[in-house]
Order: structure tokens, then sequence, then C-alpha cells
């Protein structure tokens, strides 16, 4: 008796499942800023370094109370930065110790960003005398995420479907896959330099952009 061996049988492969279309999705959803944050800082320059010290404390405790005055509650405004440099002379190419430069900086925290403009006049006032940056951002931010996200989901289909008439092949608009990129909270950033004589600061939010970006697979 003889036997006869073929290759062995293999399941027939849907070419269908090998066709995946990928596309990137955008969404951003504009929205007004409820919250602002400053930093303020406080410098001071002197021969003697527990002088400069002293001067600094002596300043940003007043800056501190008057913002407090103002209604901040303590909570919202915190110590970000507290640093100390040596000062340099060069007389005839010889380096000399010309003092101490102190600086304290503090981040307060604002809402209603209406009171922006005077806390900035309030801090000058009273001895600040660097402003380096205002961020804005909003309170419920996941909320207005989530509808970025709807909208990235939206995208990514209406690319899909499009890219589908064009190569005039079926598509399967419910996603075999959906990968979120993860993005950074929301904020507008600018930088100001303040003096003495600045009064009544104006100061123009604009809006806030929330995006989301998801890639997503489709058959076809």
């Amino acid at each position: 008796m003889y036997y006869s061996y073929g290759p062995p049988y293999r399941q027939p492969v849907s070419r269908q499942q090998d066709r995946m279309l990928i596309v990137t999705g955008n969404g951003r959803v504009s929205v007004e800023p409820d919250i602002a944050s400053i930093q303020l800082a406080v410098i001071t320059e002197d021969e003697s370094l527990s002088k400069a010290q002293q001067d600094n404390a002596q300043t940003m405790n007043q800056v501190i109370q008057s913002l407090v005055d103002l209604g901040i509650p303590r909570e919202n405004i915190r110590t970000t930065s507290y640093q100390i440099f040596p000062r340099y002379d060069f007389v005839d190419g010889e380096q000399l110790l010309r003092g101490y430069e102190v600086t304290n900086q503090i981040t307060v925290r604002i809402s209603p960003i209406s009171e922006v403009g005077t806390v900035i006049d309030t801090a000058v006032q009273n001895g600040v005398n660097r402003v380096s940056s205002i961020q804005f951002s909003v309170t419920n931010v996941e909320n207005y995420y989530q509808q970025a996200l709807t909208q990235a989901l939206e995208n990514a289909q209406a690319k899909a479907s499009t890219i589908a008439e064009s190569l005039q092949v079926d598509l399967d608009l419910t996603p075999i896959k959906i990968t979120e990129e993860v993005s950074e909270t929301p904020a507008t950033f600018k930088t100001m330099a303040v003096s003495a004589e600045s009064f009544s600061t104006p100061i123009e939010p604009g809006e806030v952009g929330i995006r989301a970006v998801v890639e997503a697979r489709f058959h076809y």
C-alpha cells in the first residue's frame, strides 16, 4: 500500500484582516482661563551678605502681607526659588568682590484672573522688582479635555473615511485600536518686566487651547 503525502493543509487567511489603515486625529477646545499663576521676585544687593539677606526677607514679608491683605490665601503663595550670587568688579584685570545679590521668588495663584493686574501693582509697590512670568490655565481642564478627545476621534474617523473613499475600498469605521497621546496641561505664558512706576497693569489672558491627539487603526 502506498501513501502520498502532500503539503499540510492551511486555513485560508483572509486578506481583509491584513488590511489596516492608521490615522492620527486631532481635537482642540478653546476656553477662557479662570486661574493665573505669577512669579514675583525680590532682588536685593549689598556689600554684606547678611544685610542683603535681611533686607530681602523684610521686603518679601511686606510683599506677602500686602497680598494677603488683598484676600489671597496664604496657601496660594509659595516660595519657588531662593538664590545667592556673589558680585564682582574687574579692575585692571583683577577680580574684586563687590558684594552679594539675593533673589527670593514666590509663585502666587490667583482666581479670579481679573485681579492679576491689581496683584502685580500691589506687589511692585511693596518691593517686588521682577515679574518673570504669568501662566493662565483652567480649573476643570479634564472636562474640556474630554471634549477635545471626542473631537480627535471624530477627526480620525473622518480622515479614515476620506482615505477609504479615495481608494474605493469598504471601511469599518469602528476602530480596532485607539492610542491616546499624552498631552500637557494647557497654559499660555507671558513674560514681562516691571518697575516701581508700573500701575494698573493691563493683563489680557486671551484663550487657552486644550488639545487631544489619538492614533486610530481601522480595518478595510
